[in-house]
């Protein structure tokens, strides 16, 4: 069982399957936050549907992102023999 998951994650003959998975828990993130009560949001962007899907997404690719820059860019980033 684990082997499976690990060899779905893994190969890259799955990139097609494993995307398609991404982007349905995607859409069904989306679908399930149109669900929640808001009643008692403070601000205008907590009423808005999806709004809690979109901003974690773009939180995530803008760390990815910064972390990147920080790593290729800022000299954080070193090479696999740089201490021998």
């Amino acid at each position: 069982m684990i082997k499976r998951v690990v060899d779905f994650f893994g190969d890259g003959k799955y990139a097609t399957e494993r995307r398609r998975l991404f982007y349905l828990v995607l859409v069904l993130i989306v679908i399930a936050d149109f669900l929640v009560p808001r009643e008692h949001a403070e601000y205008l962007w907590d009423r808005l549907p999806g709004w809690s899907a979109v901003y974690g997404f773009l939180s995530c690719v803008l760390l990815i992102f910064v972390s990147k820059f920080f790593g290729h860019r800022a000299g954080l980033m070193r090479r696999e023999d740089y201490y021998d």
